[in-house]
């Protein structure tokens, strides 16, 4: 990007001042705008022209009339400002990483480091990681640290949502991007392994968000790396996102149509029992949509069949799918009864579900809490049901989903009837409190 050097780098003393990484912290582009022309000098007609922007639009979010959330859009004011990538959630700048000299140039002499002890490094692998940062260049070590980001992520999208995970998750994709472009051969099938990862876990995070064209094009991605790959388990894997996207974007004759591209892609895999049951009630839950009981019920005998095969199976499972246990296995099963309207039979399998899972499961927690209370309501358990409806409320106020929090106002459109007794006065009080 050709921009001003003048403006690469903000004053250090703005950069370090706590009323400045507060803003950043938070995103809060109207008093980071503010900051810039009080403490920097730059007005917002350059602020214009240096994050792409019109004056106008400047103006509006000075003013707090407009915000920011496109990540393509933050990245370019991080870019046009020079904000350190990470003061605003993301992967680092390319302007942030020092360029190698061209054959030809000297590097400036090094000032002498005053310290008390010698500073050495200790091993190959540590010179290794350090050159990397210069160059760009992957290592074994580089692929151990983002395998480690990507479980962490895992963990953060499944206790806080997936939502406020979107700049990193992105970041990161983009940062592995550009190590593919000059990996050496024998770490390129790994980073390529990690990327589509990558791109799996971003589409979640804005399939969380309910940003379902953005979650399809990062799905869409997941399945192109994994199939240059050839990595036909983790193409399924990817598959089954798609079939749930679609059966939450009201295309559920899509969703049956990927559930079963899936299994396909499974079986050609080899012996997967319990990646296929997972994939067989991602196929129940589509064919629920449809109202399709027979179909239904034949994916979740299926499921359960494959479930029990996967007991002390002999290939272990890729480790994406651990987390389809027993517990996930009841519980789903349920939601597709409640989805065929069957609530008679989803109510006892949830709530046992819910019963198992672990506290620290907040968002998968709240939205199963949903489900109970949606199956209590239409069995006319209405202090059941708002009971659970407040434990949903409860639990989604303390993470970030979108689309746990439209399962949450759903329930309460659907307890209109009921507006008038006094469960329902009550949990309209709770969110009330929770929500403003």
């Amino acid at each position: 990007m050709a921009r001003s050097q003048a403006h690469r780098a903000l004053p250090a003393e703005l950069l370090a001042s706590a009323e400045w990484q507060e803003a950043c912290r938070g995103r809060d582009f109207a008093r980071i705008f503010r900051l810039v022309k009080g403490k920097a000098g730059i007005y917002p007609s350059r602020i214009a022209a240096l994050c792409g922007m019109t004056p106008s639009r400047v103006g509006e979010i000075m003013a707090g009339r407009r915000g920011l959330a496109h990540i393509d859009v933050i990245e370019r004011v991080a870019d046009g400002l020079g904000i350190p990538g990470a003061m605003l959630g993301l992967a680092h700048r390319p302007w942030e990483i020092p360029v190698p000299p061209r054959i030809g140039e000297r590097l400036p002499e090094p000032r002498p480091v005053v310290s008390d002890e010698p500073q050495r490094i200790g091993s190959r692998g540590e010179l290794d990681d350090l050159l990397a940062l210069v160059d760009g260049r992957a290592t074994r070590s580089t692929l151990t640290a983002l395998r480690s980001s990507v479980q962490d992520y895992w963990r953060r999208d499944n206790a806080h949502g997936g939502a406020t995970l979107r700049p990193a998750v992105v970041g990161h994709l983009r940062y592995v991007s550009r190590l593919l472009d000059s990996a050496e051969a024998g770490l390129r099938h790994d980073l390529q392994g990690i990327a589509a990862e990558l791109a799996r876990l971003s589409g979640w995070a804005y399939f969380d968000a309910r940003q379902y064209s953005t979650a399809r094009t990062y799905f869409t991605e997941a399945l192109k790396l994994s199939h240059t790959q050839g990595d036909r388990l983790f193409m399924a894997n990817v598959l089954s996102c798609m079939s749930l996207l679609a059966t939450y974007d009201g295309n559920p004759n899509d969703a049956v149509a990927l559930a079963c591209r899936a299994q396909d892609a499974a079986r050609a895999a080899g012996e997967q029992p319990l990646v296929m049951s997972m994939l067989h009630l991602r196929e129940a839950f589509a064919h629920a949509i449809l109202r399709d009981a027979q179909a239904c019920h034949h994916a979740v005998d299926r499921s359960r069949v494959q479930y029990e095969r996967s007991r002390g199976h002999e290939v272990e499972a890729p480790v994406w799918v651990h987390y389809f246990d027993e517990t996930k296995l009841l519980v789903d099963t349920g939601i597709a009864y409640a989805r065929l309207g069957e609530s008679a039979r989803a109510e006892p399998l949830i709530a046992e579900g819910l019963r198992r899972e672990n506290a620290d499961q907040r968002r998968g927690r709240a939205f199963h809490a949903f489900w109970l209370a949606s199956a209590q309501l239409q069995l006319s358990k209405l202090d059941e049901a708002c009971a659970n409806a407040g434990l949903a409320l409860d639990l989604t106020a303390a993470i970030d989903s979108p689309r746990v929090s439209g399962h949450v106002q759903e329930l309460h459109r659907r307890m209109l009837p009921y507006a008038r007794e006094a469960p329902v006065l009550a949990f309209e009080q709770r969110m009330r409190d929770a929500l403003g």
